[in-house]
């Protein structure tokens, strides 16, 4: 890892080899473009041989970049906390590494923080933001868009009012808000997004939304949606009872 890196650029890998072969070389052409000295740190989530193999390889043949390994798979929340709490950068900034963000949409979390926010989140519904879908995703964008605006609802009303989109996977922190956050985290799954707001906002952090372009290219089955709806309704409560005991001072 770079010790003076202006930029931590942290993606959370469970396997996807084929998708990762064709994303990674992007990022690397991205990185090389910057002014500034940008790492990047891929945490493996206890993928498959294939992916971990793709990985070693591309960090042996790519500057500034590092690998972590979980010897198993412990979630996504799990991953990021990992790799910000590794990262050397002023920024920090995780991204889902099926790039469903391009690349170039971290450079617009990252001036939010260079204009003095603490937390910069992408925002899928503010008006400038952009989606990119085919016509065959239209009917689960749909179905996506209302299970999503339905639980942000209850998010909003009672742990983060004002968030207007708690689960896009592109978050950026500086250094300060990364290691005041992630050594608080106790969920190690999806809903470890609304428990690092919900942390930020008690610690009185501003947090900043960012417009983003996104991409549909990957489309969950409705059964996924209703088993990680009903976790994520239980992390809601596990973070609720969490701050009434005091777990986030």
């Amino acid at each position: 890892m770079a010790a003076d890196a202006y930029l931590s650029l942290v993606l959370p890998i469970l396997n996807g080899a084929d998708r990762l072969a064709a994303g990674l070389p992007c990022v690397a052409a991205w990185m090389q473009r910057q002014r500034e000295r940008v790492e990047l740190i891929l945490v493996d989530d206890g993928s498959a041989p294939a992916t971990r193999d793709l990985l070693q390889s591309f960090a042996g043949d790519t500057p500034n970049v590092t690998v972590l390994v979980n010897g198993r798979n412990h979630g996504k929340g799990h991953a990021v906390a990992r790799g910000m709490l590794a990262a050397a950068g002023s920024f920090r900034v995780f991204m889902d590494s099926d790039l469903a963000y391009p690349i170039e949409e971290a450079a617009g979390v990252v001036r939010h923080l260079e204009a003095g926010a603490d937390v910069a989140v992408a925002c899928r519904v503010l008006p400038e933001s952009r989606y990119l879908i085919a016509p065959s995703f239209f009917r689960y964008l749909y179905t996506r868009h209302v299970m999503s605006r339905t639980f942000n609802w209850i998010v909003r009303h009672t742990l983060v009012p004002g968030i207007l989109d708690t689960q896009a996977g592109l978050k950026g922190f500086t250094a300060r808000a990364a290691t005041t956050l992630f050594p608080r985290l106790t969920i190690e799954t999806f809903g470890f997004d609304v428990e690092l707001l919900y942390v930020a906002l008690r610690h009185g952090l501003r947090v900043a939304q960012v417009p983003v372009r996104f991409r549909y290219d990957n489309e969950p089955s409705s059964m996924r949606f209703a088993r990680d709806g009903a976790t994520m309704l239980g992390d809601l409560l596990r973070i609720r009872w969490n701050g009434w005991r005091g777990r986030y001072r």
